[in-house]
């Protein structure tokens, strides 16, 4: 067993049980936003996350120096149909590893990627040409099996819903039976990720036998947040018609 090896378990081991906070702050400026992501990741650290996930080289940039704990990073890219592509190019992987993340997240579900090739190809590309530890953002059961037997280090059930086949209704609920199926079946740890939004859903996916859970949006996205209050108090008392105050 060679010491990158050894290196990729320990930081995975770190990860058991734990929070990782996925940074957004897209929605502002450059400056601001930069400033944003390093409020949100200090706060995250301060509270006890395990690891962090961040879009991006330079975000990945903007918070290594603040943090030892595991870096997952990933480059937020599209399909033709618009729909989320995660970590498109061998490129952006270069880029992430040499910006610093520990870990790089890599779509890997079966649709037809840029160059007309699929996830599973691609991942074992990204396999064969780094040796990095590759986590395997998936969103059905098959597609977990598959980058297993890839040798990915962990799957993640970061498309759950939002792929042809697997969009749900309510994206208020994490898919609790992909978690437990394939935390059932696979011997690589599985982490959930998508739709938790309070800590009795993260401590939920883990007695399914999640290895970890990353949240994002429940809090990092406080215009998320807000609109989820605004609307459940909406339901029974739709709001006055008029302007807007809030101009």
């Amino acid at each position: 067993m060679n010491n990158a090896r050894m290196t990729t378990e320990h930081m995975i081991a770190s990860l058991e049980n734990g929070l990782i906070v996925s940074c957004h702050a897209e929605e502002m400026g450059d400056g601001d936003g930069f400033d944003a992501l390093r409020y949100f990741a200090h706060a995250a650290i301060e509270g006890g996350a395990a690891g962090l996930r961040l879009e991006g080289a330079a975000r990945i940039r903007a918070v290594r120096g603040m943090t030892k704990l595991p870096l997952v990073g990933f480059v937020q890219g599209s399909y033709a149909d618009g729909s989320a592509l995660i970590t498109p190019t061998l490129d952006d992987i270069a880029a992430l590893i040499d910006a610093g993340a520990d870990i790089v997240a890599i779509d890997a579900t079966k649709r037809k990627r840029p160059g007309d090739i699929d996830g599973f190809i691609f991942f074992e590309q990204a396999r064969k040409r780094f040796n990095t530890p590759l986590w395997a953002d998936v969103a059905n059961f098959r597609e977990g099996v598959r980058a297993a037997e890839m040798r990915a280090d962990v799957v993640a059930t970061t498309l759950a819903g939002y792929t042809p086949g697997t969009v749900v209704e309510d994206y208020r609920t994490p898919d609790f039976t992909l978690i437990r199926e394939l935390a059932s079946a696979l011997t690589i740890p599985v982490i959930a990720e998508g739709r938790i939004w309070s800590p009795e859903d993260a401590r939920q996916c883990t007695l399914l036998g999640a290895h970890a859970v990353v949240v994002g949006s429940a809090i990092t996205r406080p215009q998320v947040i807000a609109r989820m209050y605004v609307e459940s108090l909406q339901q029974d008392h739709p709001a006055p018609e008029g302007g807007d105050l809030s101009a």
